[in-house]
This record gives C-alpha cells, structure tokens and sequence, in this order.
C-alpha cells in the first residue's frame, strides 16, 4: 500500500555509514527529511548528495536532519563520500542508510514488494528509488517527490516546501505558488472572516475564497 500524506511513516532500524539508527527515534522531536538514490558512485546523485551537504547550515537552522538511502552498503558510503566532499567542497555530515536488502525502499513503496537486486547490479535495478520525503515532528509524512534517473532534484525547491510546510505548521495558513518566506501567505476558508481579521489584522480579499495576509509577526 502507497505512504501518503499525513500517513506515520515506518518505524526502521538500519545501519548507516555513522552506525545503527531507530528511524523515529534518529527523528526525535526535529523535522527530517529522507532522500534516497539507487545507487553510489553515480554522476547525478553525486551532484545531489553535494547540494544537501552544502545546505548544511539551512538544514540546521530549520531544524531539520537529513539523511540519505542507497541500496549499496556502509563501506561504498564511506568511501562515496570522500567523492561527494570532493566535488562539493563541503563536509557531507549526513547519515547515508545502507539499504541493501531493499527494506527501506519497499516500506516507503520506491520498489515493489517482488523486487530484489541481481548480481552485477546497475543503477536501472533500482530505479525508482529517486525519492525525497518531507517528515514532521510527528512522525507523518508532509510532502514526497519523485524524479527519473536523468534529472537532479532542485534542493532548493526542497528547501522552499520545507519553509512553507513549517509555516503553514506554525501560523495555521497556506502557501501560494512560487511563494518563499517572508512573502504574504493565503488565509485558508475554513478560517471566517471575522477569525481571521481577529488573527492577522487587515487582509486582501483578492477573491471570496482568496485572502491574502502577512504572516503575523
């Protein structure tokens, strides 16, 4: 069965490159954000895995963790990295889970439930597992994305749906397109005019069900 949205995402112990990990225990009270990869030592995914170590900083200021996946094992992580810090010229300090009996992969539905990894593996083996999962305190799953193997994911892109999804978890407000934080953000209808002139002070009716308002504060 497919995890969706506000579905508690599995509960996996795994090893990794820094060791063993309770996943919502690893997760603790911070938001998390999973990224996984079909396979290391490949050119696309090298250059992903750098983007994330040289958001370091963002990371921690959100209060997020990050962590990746590969189907490869603990020993290919580490010396993985070695490439990743080199191309990226930053300290990929993330977790890398190794992934190699496929576990994580088909509890978070990249892989049916028959897949497994042939001898002689190649990145098309595991394919599908091109994936990013956004994951609240609360252990539910926010947002997922998923892309084929020739397109380097924007962690830019997730760095501006994390800002909106702590937003909207904050003030209890929406998010329009192509928003980024500190612009106005959409008061949602189930909210009454009288509540939210109470909440956010004046608004912009730009239609009857589309009130825009800055955030408060």
């Amino acid at each position: 069965m497919a995890l969706r949205i506000n579905d508690t995402v599995p509960n996996f112990r795994a090893e990794t490159d820094q060791g063993p990990i309770q996943f919502h225990d690893w997760i603790g009270d911070s938001w998390a954000i999973l990224f996984s990869h079909p396979k290391d030592f490949t050119p696309v995914c090298t250059t992903e895995f750098g983007a994330v170590a040289q958001l370091a900083n963002e990371w921690a200021a959100r209060g997020t963790k990050v962590i990746g996946v590969s189907v490869d094992g603990v020993e290919d992580h580490k010396k993985w990295k070695g490439d990743i810090e080199g191309f990226a010229g930053a300290t990929a300090g993330f977790p890398i889970i190794a992934d190699e009996g496929l576990e994580v992969s088909k509890a978070f539905d990249m892989l049916p439930a028959e897949a497994y990894m042939p001898d002689g593996r190649t990145p098309n083996d595991s394919a599908t597992v091109r994936s990013v999962f956004i994951i609240g305190p609360d252990k539910q799953l926010k947002l997922s994305m998923t892309y084929p193997m020739t397109i380097g994911r924007n962690f830019g892109e997730i760095l501006r749906a994390l800002d909106a999804l702590q937003t909207a978890a904050k003030h209890g407000v929406a998010t329009p397109a192509n928003w980024e934080l500190g612009q106005d953000v959409v008061i949602p209808p189930s909210v009454s005019n009288d509540d939210a002139k109470a909440k956010f002070g004046a608004y912009d009716a730009k239609l009857p069900y589309l009130r825009m308002t800055k955030l408060p504060g």
